[in-house]
């Protein structure tokens, strides 16, 4: 039976328009993603070829389309790649690339406009002179109807409000993210947002006080009657910049990111290979692969829905009635999801939002990587690698070095030189900004930005809440950090961005 999938609605097969963008969605450009290095290296040296003489015929389109599927690289991840490669052809040789596809009728109007003569254009000339007086007849309407607006003031409480105006939000944030539980913080915060007119951020603290126990009657009363009953309709998806400087949590370091985005697809093809040779690599039957255009079970559904909002490519998604998981990074060339049982049922909606977002956002290029190896000591013999293949002359103790280099050894080979170069540019930076990094904080803190995915995707905070609760018990790290998250002025920046803030 099918159900709408409300805040407390448990659905198991999607409804018409679930995990649909709407009619005014527009999808932003895809960033972020995680590539595949030398694969996509064979595709664009065969796409190079085809090139060579200007046209693309159809002939050769099955030609690259049967290789794709061999190297098993995304479409999306493919046509961006074309589109680049095809422009940096274009300027080069100043030529014009075309496809060779049969052309569209040309429109029949100019040529009758032509044969009519005299009374063609007579008619033309016509047309235009009614449709600019129309648009002057608008033009009047617009102004007489702006002389009418209505405009009511009232200046109770003017002074006080004044007051609040001239305080920074900000400085009032700082106190709830030092001491998130706190309510004290979030009410100040609420009076000065309120007295300046902001009223999505408000309401964002209305839900953190309700989600504290704090909140007044009024404000309860505010919250049931604007709390998310359904899924967020976004005007437009995350850019990639709004990535790096509101979503990720703080204590992710850009730097750290970038050096394990470098050698994450060498890592995914030794891993692969490990867990194959070790006859413990998961191979999902093909027949349950998921055709998201056909797809009726909510949790796949989920998937290209919040992938197309986050700007993230989209991977290959087999769905596992039988396994013990929920959304589950499998490693394979290319990466897949895995769907089990856990998410399969008795899931709302907005349940789901949280939980892929949370999900995708570990496809990101920076972070892949904690999805082959998660323990600290071995993100640190990774990263080490990396600086050694940065900087060969490395100078570390001698057991480290022993476990390090035979790593080194085994990445730098699927590395491309222009990947080892840049290596080597990011070796000399992180020795400029001081040579330090913590794993373990960076670690957490692409666990918190993904949650942080999640509760934008997910638009209620009860919802993330109760789903972190049921990990780390009431308020944990994670739950502490959305609270502050949730209040903060990057959230209602995203949310402005996604067109999904309120007033």
């Amino acid at each position: 039976m099918t159900s709408a999938g409300g805040v407390g609605s448990p659905v198991d097969e999607a409804g018409a328009g679930a995990f649909e963008h709407g009619s005014g969605f527009s999808a932003g450009e895809i960033s972020g993603g995680f590539g595949l290095g030398p694969l996509e290296t064979q595709y664009e040296e065969l796409f190079a070829e085809v090139l060579e003489d200007g046209i693309i015929t159809a002939e050769e389109r099955s030609r690259l389309e049967r290789a794709a599927d061999n190297l098993g690289i995304d479409r999306g991840r493919l046509a961006r790649l074309e589109q680049a490669m095809v422009a940096a052809y274009q300027m080069r040789h100043r030529v014009q690339i075309i496809e060779h596809y049969e052309e569209p009728a040309a429109s029949l109007a100019p040529l009758r406009v032509e044969s009519d003569g005299d009374a063609g254009r007579a008619m033309l000339l016509k047309r235009i002179e009614q449709l600019e007086a129309r648009i002057h007849e608008l033009e009047g309407e617009l102004r007489r109807s702006q002389a009418n607006v209505n405009v009511e003031v009232d200046l109770t409480g003017l002074e006080a409000d004044a007051d609040r105006a001239s305080e920074d939000p900000e400085d009032l944030w700082r106190r709830t993210r030092r001491n998130p539980t706190d309510p004290r913080a979030y009410r100040e915060l609420l009076k000065v947002l309120r007295s300046r007119g902001d009223v999505d951020r408000a309401f964002c603290v209305v839900q953190c006080l309700v989600a504290l126990g704090a909140a007044s009657d009024e404000e309860r009363a505010e919250y049931a009657a604007g709390r998310a009953q359904t899924l967020i309709a976004p005007k437009a998806s995350l850019s990639a910049s709004a990535w790096v400087d509101q979503l990720f949590h703080p204590e992710e370091e850009l730097l750290t990111g970038q050096i394990f985005s470098l050698i994450a697809p060498a890592v995914l093809v030794g891993r692969v290979t490990a867990l194959r040779r070790d006859k413990k690599l998961h191979q999902p039957n093909p027949e349950l692969r998921q055709d998201v255009a056909k797809a009726t079970v909510t949790a796949v559904r989920a998937i290209p829905w919040a992938a197309a909002i986050l700007g993230l490519p989209l991977p290959p998604i087999y769905v596992e009635r039988e396994r013990d998981a929920g959304y589950e990074h499998i490693p394979a060339i290319p990466p897949v999801t895995v769907v089990g049982k856990r998410v399969l049922s008795g899931r709302t909606q907005l349940e789901h939002a949280f939980l892929v977002g949370r999900h995708l956002c570990l496809y990101r290029h920076e972070h892949y990587v904690k999805t082959l190896f998660s323990a600290v000591p071995d993100l640190e013999d990774l990263f080490l690698a990396a600086l050694v293949i940065g900087n060969p002359g490395l100078p570390i103790a001698e057991d480290m070095k022993q476990r390090v280099t035979p790593i080194a050894k085994a990445i730098q080979p699927l590395l491309e030189p222009a990947q080892v170069d840049t290596l080597r540019g990011c070796f000399f930076r992180f020795v400029e900004e001081g040579g330090r990094t913590n794993l373990q904080r960076w670690s957490v803190a692409i666990e918190k930005t993904a949650c942080r995915a999640g509760l934008l995707l997910a638009n209620d905070l009860e919802t993330a809440l109760r789903l972190l609760e049921a990990e780390e018990g009431r308020f944990g790290e994670f739950g502490k950090d959305l609270l502050a998250f949730a209040a903060s002025d990057r959230y209602t920046g995203l949310r402005r961005q996604l067109g999904i803030a309120r007033g």
